[in-house]
């Protein structure tokens, strides 16, 4: 299935389409080794997703390129997972990659809610939409914060494709049970000056889409950490550039705050 096909659908009612993404499972980091180059089904009847897939089990648009640690980060997530998940359910649950993962300081940050780390270093777009089921909508949260794409762009992705796959995304959890609120954090600035228009774009095509949306909001997680060229602001973030420092972090609490108090959670 190439992209337009892919990116058509999204533009069209997906309701029908997306609840076999329920049924399956981002940090980022700069090495890589896989290679895809066409998009893969939707994955049908995964209920284990502890190990990483195959790239052709990936459902959506998978990058040409991933990180070839992931496998490794991906199941010590799931194993740490396992001891806790009956106490995550009714969370809010924070999912994404290593940006995600990276904020240990998260239950003490929002002490008014039960919260759930589903970061995991190395994750994509096609990796959330995999495990969604299992490591997600299986908690029933209250509530999902997203931040995922930086790693899809560093592996090559194009805007449109970390857009079409966040849609998909938000679709399906939407499918599963309407009233979960979701809050989407744009794709953050990074180092490499190159990525910043894909990035942009695609947090453009996300906004679009969740504008109007009920229980649906979006958190601008670009805009506090860019510069004027799109560089990430060196205060918030790593000598990578590309993970949060404590300050960083900080920045994102303060921005979801006021999101977080709009949804009515507590």
């Amino acid at each position: 299935m190439n992209v337009t096909v892919v990116f058509r659908r999204i533009l069209m009612p997906l309701a029908a389409s997306c609840a076999a993404l329920l049924l399956a499972g981002a940090g980022a980091a700069p090495a890589f080794s896989q290679t895809s180059n066409s998009a893969a089904p939707a994955s049908a009847g995964a209920t284990d997703v502890s190990q990483f897939p195959s790239l052709d089990k990936l459902p959506g648009k998978v990058p040409p390129t991933v990180w070839n640690g992931l496998a490794r980060s991906w199941s010590g997530a799931h194993a740490r997972w396992k001891a806790t998940a009956s106490n995550d359910v009714g969370s809010v649950v924070f999912l994404g990659d290593s940006i995600t993962d990276g904020w240990h300081t998260l239950a003490a940050d929002f002490p008014k809610l039960k919260v759930a780390n589903r970061g995991i270093g190395g994750d994509i777009t096609s990796g959330v939409l995999y495990r969604l089921k299992a490591d997600v909508l299986s908690l029933n949260p209250v509530a999902v914060v997203l931040l995922i794409g930086t790693n899809d762009a560093g592996d090559g992705a194009s805007g449109e494709d970390i857009a079409g796959n966040i849609q998909l995304i938000l679709t399906a959890i939407n499918s599963y049970n309407p009233n979960i609120k979701v809050i989407v954090c744009k794709v953050m600035p990074r180092g490499e000056s190159n990525l910043s228009a894909k990035i942009q774009k695609a947090n453009s095509l996300v906004e679009q889409f969740v504008k109007g949306r009920p229980n649906f909001a979006m958190c601008d997680t670009w805009g506090i950490y860019a510069d004027e060229q799109g560089n990430p602001n060196p205060q918030d973030f790593n000598t990578d550039r590309l993970h949060l420092n404590a300050a960083g972090y900080a920045a994102w609490k303060k921005a979801l705050d006021p999101v977080l108090a709009g949804l009515k959670l507590e």
